[in-house]
C-alpha cells in the first residue's frame, strides 16, 4: 500500500538532478489531470446533446480511448518520485539501515529493467502506426471518426522514459545510501511516521499563515 513519504534535498549532484527532473514530472502529471478534467466536459456535452437535441457527441468513445494513456500513465513518474504509488510495504517497512536500502535498490532495479523493456516495446508499437506518407501521418485510426491513434501510442514511451529517468536517480540514491550507510538519503522517498507526518503538516499550515 502507499504511505506518506518525504524526499530530502541537499546541494549534491544527485539532489540537483532530482530537482531538475521534478518539473517535468509535475508537467506530465498536470497533463494527466487536464485529460481527466477535459473528459468531464466531453461527457457533459455528449449528455446534453443526447438529452436536448437527440444527437450525442460524435466520436465520444474515440476521444475517451485516446485520452486513456494520458490519464493512466503520464503521472506515474511523479507518484514514483514521492513514494505515493501503490506498493506492498508490509515487509520493507519493518527494515532499517543498509538492509532496507538493499531491498529498495533491488526492487528499483527490477522495475527499471521492466520499464526499459516496456519503453522499447511501446516505441516500436508507436513506430508501426506512424507514417508521414499517409494522411495525418497515421497507419491506423479509431473506428467512429477516424481519429489518428499514433499520438496516444507516443504518450506511452514518453511517460515510460521519464519514469526510467526517475528510477535511475532512485537507484543511484539507494545505492549511495547502501554504500555509505546513510540514515536519510536524498532523492528517494522516505517513509514518515504518524508523528513526523503531523509535524510536517503543522509546519505547512504555519507557513501558509
Amino acid at each position: 500500500m502507499a504511505g506518506s513519504a518525504a524526499v530530502l534535498e541537499d546541494s549534491s549532484l544527485l539532489s540537483r538532478l532530482d530537482r531538475t527532473l521534478l518539473p517535468i514530472e509535475k508537467f506530465c502529471a498536470l497533463l494527466s489531470g487536464f485529460a481527466i478534467f477535459s473528459l468531464m466536459f466531453l461527457a457533459a456535452y455528449s449528455v446534453t446533446g443526447r438529452k436536448f437535441f437527440g444527437a450525442p457527441m460524435a466520436g465520444y468513445v474515440d476521444y475517451i480511448e485516446a485520452a486513456m494513456p494520458i490519464i493512466a500513465i503520464m503521472g506515474v513518474a511523479y507518484v514514483q518520485r514521492d513514494g505515493s504509488h501503490v506498493r506492498m510495504d508490509m515487509l520493507v517497512s519493518a527494515l532499517r539501515g543498509r538492509v532496507l536500502w538493499f531491498f529498495e535498490l533491488v526492487s528499483v532495479l527490477l522495475i527499471l529493467l521492466l520499464i526499459v523493456a516496456l519503453t522499447w516495446g511501446a516505441w516500436e508499437h508507436f513506430d508501426r502506426s506512424f507514417d508521414c506518407a499517409r494522411p495525418l501521418c497515421s497507419r491506423d485510426s479509431s473506428i467512429d471518426i477516424g481519429l489518428p491513434i499514433w499520438p496516444s501510442k507516443l504518450v506511452v514511451p514518453i511517460a515510460f522514459a521519464v519514469l526510467a529517468l526517475r528510477l535511475v536517480l532512485q537507484a543511484w540514491g539507494y545505492g549511495r545510501a547502501l554504500i555509505l550507510g546513510l540514515e536519510s538519503p536524498v532523492a528517494v522517498p522516505l517513509n514518515l511516521s504518524v508523528a513526523e507526518q503531523a509535524r510536517l503538516e503543522a509546519e505547512a499550515l504555519d507557513g501558509a499563515d
